[in-house]
């Protein structure tokens, strides 16, 4: 019979962390750095994988799979996967293209393939149907990164300027503080010539009743 694993084992602590958090939860080896070294943390994630508390979504990234009844097993969300990614050395990204636009609302095309600029070191995870790109780039792309007038920009660049709209410009003001709105001014710089009138309507004071 083999030995109980102590309660200051790493399999323990590992064992004990996962259990606590919540279902739908991503974790990198990273993430258990600090309870001793990768290779035990490596083989601990191995047996959580083989027992189903675990699953492995794609090299070094593994989640707690959510269960629904209807829709069976579940994947983890672009954003929680993202997080748990760039949580440790702090990497800044920043969405693109179809996936840009949908977070704005600008699109209702769900992108099998999602693509985000980074920072950091370029890598690729695939969690089910869904490849989420993370894509090194140079510092000016990322110059707006994480504020609205860097989504803006991206979302515009896909859409292009002759599928812009009236429309597109009315449901962004509708749908985004004015406070938030008016920001955008400051990164007017950081956008091609051709968008800065756009991004200038998006900005633009309420007007009075």
């Amino acid at each position: 019979m083999p030995r109980a694993a102590s309660e200051n084992s790493i399999d323990t602590k590992v064992s004990r962390y996962v259990k606590r958090c919540a279902l739908g939860a991503v974790f990198l080896p990273d993430t258990f750095a600090g309870f001793g070294s990768r290779g035990a943390v490596d083989k601990t994630l191995q047996r959580l994988v083989a027992e189903g508390v675990l699953r492995r979504l794609s090299r070094g990234v593994y989640d707690k799979p959510r269960h629904d009844d209807l829709l069976g097993t579940l994947w983890p969300s672009v954003d929680t996967i993202v997080k748990a990614i760039a949580g440790k050395d702090k990497l800044r990204t920043q969405p693109t293209g179809v996936y840009a636009a949908n977070m704005l609302g600008l699109s209702e095309q769900v992108p099998a393939k999602v693509v985000l600029l980074t920072d950091g070191m370029s890598r690729t995870v695939q969690a089910g149907p869904m490849q989420i790109r993370l894509q090194r780039t140079t510092p000016r792309q990322m110059a707006a990164a994480g504020r609205l007038s860097g989504l803006l920009i991206q979302a515009f660049k896909s859409m292009g300027v002759k599928h812009i709209t009236p429309a597109h410009i009315e449901r962004l003001r509708k749908n985004i503080p004015s406070v938030e709105r008016a920001k955008v001014m400051k990164d007017l710089a950081l956008a091609p010539a051709w968008m800065r009138p756009l991004l200038r309507q998006v900005a633009q004071e309420d007007s009075g009743p």
